[in-house]
């Protein structure tokens, strides 16, 4: 892995080189704020912490991680310089490891961008910062599940689109499972073991457990688990496909 860093500091440095991060970072700015005024209507709550911020997470990442997901590998197989990325004294491994922390830093930079909503509510009371810094700690592990499913699904296709969508549905699964409205559904027709098989595969339940300010070990090990079983497969694809 010690050509990881080289690959890390071109991947991040790309993102820059055009206008689209700073588009990124503007717009998950604005969503993150516009959800947790309007959305999670914070001022009328009248209490100083962050849990309507973090509430929308896992839908805010649904719409915007596909987008930084989808031109890891994609874009590489489309325009034809995969082969000579991977023809590089680095292995397929460290190309898949590389990209992804790459991905994961910048998204982690924009979510680090928010830290005027930690300051306010600072501002407007006493908040258990404790709960608020585990409450990053599961987004930012959210993200990275995110991430490396996307970037899997960037290896199959040689269109972004097509990545975005398929990254979109899959995590849309990975989410969905969690909410209210999915178990609700699966509890009139299934038994307990599959309603809580469903509810032990959701982001959303892991997520939201940790950011209640408790990171439970289980829920730390599902993240690494989904995020190295995701990149073992991206290894594999980017290996059979790197000849199409």
């Amino acid at each position: 892995m010690g050509n990881v860093p080289t690959i890390f500091r071109r991947e991040f440095a790309g993102y820059f080189a055009t206008p689209v991060a700073f588009i990124f970072i503007i717009i998950f700015l604005a969503l993150a704020g516009s959800f947790t005024f309007y959305l999670g209507y914070f001022i009328e709550r009248g209490n100083a912490d962050l849990q309507t911020f973090f509430l929308f997470h896992p839908w805010l990442y649904l719409l915007l991680i596909p987008a930084v997901s989808m031109r890891l590998w994609a874009e590489e197989r489309k325009q034809g310089t995969i082969e000579l990325f991977l023809t590089l004294p680095i292995s397929i491994a460290e190309a898949v490891v590389g990209k992804f922390l790459a991905a994961w830093a910048f998204v982690s930079l924009a979510l680090a961008l928010t830290f005027p909503m930690w300051i306010t509510v600072n501002l407007l009371g006493e908040p258990d910062n404790g709960v608020i810094a585990a409450g990053y700690i599961g987004s930012l592990l959210m993200a990275g599940a995110y991430l490396a499913i996307g970037s899997c699904l960037s290896a199959l296709t040689k269109n972004q689109v097509i990545a975005f969508v398929l990254t979109i549905t899959v995590c849309f699964l990975f989410t969905a499972g969690g909410s209210s409205v999915v178990l609700g559904l699966i509890q009139s027709w299934a038994p307990e073991v599959v309603v809580n098989a469903v509810q032990s595969l959701s982001f959303m339940t892991h997520f939201q457990n940790i950011s209640k300010g408790v990171i439970y070990v289980p829920d730390a090990i599902f993240f690494a688990a989904v995020i190295l079983s995701w990149l073992a497969a991206n290894i594999l694809i980017v290996d059979l496909k790197k000849a199409d």
